[in-house]
């Protein structure tokens, strides 16, 4: 399953910077390691989505991408975001 709105706005409610902030790099991250998390799952039980896989790739490419932009803006928010999102080091 997809991300749905009300864990959308969770995600929203607990990464936001601003009130109406929706598009900060803590935010997109936060959303983008939802959707891998949840599109992780999938590849468990169906090993031969290929074209999904790819759709995966793009999500963590992405991610990976606005975490580089997020470390080299602000050290202490990338490394906030990180243990929050309890994903790499």
């Amino acid at each position: 399953m997809a991300v749905t709105k009300v864990q959308k706005s969770e995600i929203l409610k607990k990464f936001k910077t601003a009130d109406l902030d929706t598009g900060s790099p803590e935010v997109q991250v936060a959303l983008l390691t939802a959707r891998i998390n949840d599109m992780s799952g999938h590849f468990s039980t169906h090993k031969k989505d290929h074209h999904g896989r790819q759709g995966l790739i793009k999500c963590v490419n992405q991610r990976r991408k606005l975490l580089d932009y997020l470390k080299g803006k602000d050290q202490g928010r990338y490394e906030k975001l990180i243990a929050a999102l309890d994903i790499r080091k």
